[in-house]
């Protein structure tokens, strides 16, 4: 028996079509993948499977009851976790569970069965509030507000975006166990070993299905999407001895809690300087001390030759910054965007207009420069913030994060953009959660509980830790950790 059917299924927004005749079925209780590059149509698929979406044509059922007719008896059978965090950020974990138990006429109590291998993990927290929560406890939360009414399917859009190694398997851990409670479940997923833990997968690009049919067929068969070659790059070919970062003893504590404890280490000229951790080793705490963003506590750092404590205001100047969140404005276009940061830089109009041109080239966004940034797929939107934050060819580029949620092909070309950076004396100093790319890094320090635990290049660690590769170096060095990632 077939858990969702889609026959024939179009949606277009204006001149663009998102869905061009799709059609899948699902089998009740399979583990489902609906994978392809951003702008795919995934999440307009995704919002007409819950009834939030109406299709232009075609008809679409989920348990047998059809997405337009019968739009109340889905939507009291479907649970829901989109792209973007979907809870609320000033309630406490608890009070959003009781929200979303009363939104489906039900109580934690009722549904606790079906939460209680995954809520258990953060009930000791459920009086936090949720925005204060770590990338892996917020996804515990919202895949227990999701289930709380116990629903015979699950949609998942890209759940684990911006969640460390070691947090993302345990999350497919508690999927595996819904599994054997005969809840359906369709997820997407930019990472590759997700998607290979899916019955079969359907591959939607440009609004079609390409392809369905098991993990390994699909991205054997699309390998040029899903698995690009590797990147060229001369680690350290471009590395001066010059020290751009230099940190010793560095401290920041909130109370008795010392989420940055006492690290130390410098950062070369045109290095690429890989800085990774589990969600709440105190990656981003450190970084917003080198930033001139945070005061430490203790220790001392200079950045570009200035001091964190005393001059973090020049720092500020010599220095790009490209965090998670998406950070240009979507209601201006591509080249306002770019005259706006050039202006904030201090550039000169001439140098503006000189580098913008060059920068459009370089992209291949001449034709889109009049485009609003809202309208751009994710990956575009990448490449041109990263391309933005670098736009005054500052000393050192800080990235958290920057290709979260980005399919493989474009986290290739947005890596091509940093070899770039890196060729021309740019320092790097940038997180990820995506343990290919850390093999990318000329050097990579690992944080655990505040602390550095390790660090040298990719080919050191895993000869250090006798590790395969990157993922299961980090995973190790994560499981050691003792203070819960909240």
């Amino acid at each position: 028996m077939n858990a969702i059917e889609v026959n024939n299924v179009s949606k277009s927004y204006g001149s663009v079509k998102a869905l061009d005749d799709v059609s899948f079925t699902v089998g009740k209780g399979e583990v489902f993948g609906l994978i392809g590059p951003d702008g795919a149509g995934k999440t307009s698929m995704y919002r007409i499977l819950c009834t939030l979406l109406l299709p232009e044509s075609g008809t679409a059922t989920v348990d047998g009851f059809d997405t337009v007719r019968q739009m109340n008896e889905i939507r009291r059978r479907v649970g829901y976790m989109p792209g973007k965090f979907s809870l609320y950020q000033d309630l406490t974990v608890q009070e959003n569970l009781e929200f979303f138990a009363t939104l489906f006429g039900t109580t934690v109590e009722q549904g606790y069965d079906t939460i209680k291998a995954i809520y258990s993990q953060i009930e000791r927290f459920k009086d936090r509030k949720a925005g204060a929560l770590s990338g892996g406890m917020k996804q515990k939360l919202a895949l227990s507000c999701a289930l709380v009414h116990q629903p015979s399917v699950l949609f998942l859009d890209e759940p684990t975006t911006g969640v460390d190694p070691v947090s993302r398997k345990e999350l497919w851990e508690m999927l595996e166990a819904l599994k054997g409670r005969d809840i359906t479940i369709v997820a997407s997923t930019p990472y590759l070993d997700e998607v290979r833990r899916c019955e079969r997968v359907a591959f939607l690009d440009q609004g079609k299905i390409r392809g369905i049919g098991t993990p390994d067929e699909i991205l054997t068969r699309f390998a040029d999407i899903f698995n690009p070659p590797g990147i060229e790059h001369s680690q350290g070919g471009e590395v001066s001895g010059e020290n751009v970062i230099e940190v010793e003893h560095l401290v920041k504590a909130f109370g008795s809690f010392h989420a940055v404890d006492d690290i130390s280490f410098t950062v070369k000229r045109g290095e690429i300087f890989g800085f990774l951790g589990a969600n709440g080793a105190g990656k981003t705490t450190a970084m917003h001390m080198l930033t001139g963003l945070n005061q430490p506590t203790s220790g001392t750092g200079r950045v570009v030759g200035y001091d964190i404590r005393t001059e973090h205001e020049e720092i500020k100047k010599h220095i790009g910054y490209m965090s998670q969140k998406f950070s240009l404005y979507e209601d201006l276009t591509v080249a306002e965007n770019i005259r706006l940061f050039g202006g904030i830089y201090g550039m000169s109009d001439e140098d503006i207009t000189l580098k913008t041109a060059q920068l459009l080239d370089r992209l291949q966004f001449t034709e889109h420069k009049d485009a609003l940034v809202k309208s751009l797929p994710l990956g575009w939107k990448q490449k041109l913030a990263f391309s933005v934050s670098i736009f005054h060819e500052p000393g050192v580029v800080f990235l958290d994060e920057p290709t979260g949620g980005v399919d493989p092909a474009t986290r290739r070309q947005f890596w091509e953009l940093i070899y770039d950076a890196s060729s021309r004396g740019i320092t790097v100093f940038v997180t990820t959660h995506y343990m290919d790319e850390a093999e990318y890094c000329d050097r990579i320090s690992i944080m655990v509980d505040g602390k550095i635990k390790a660090m040298g290049t990719p080919d050191e660690l895993k000869k250090n830790y006798n590790q395969p590769d990157m993922d299961h170096v980090f995973t190790y060095l994560a499981r050691q950790a003792t203070r819960s990632s909240d």
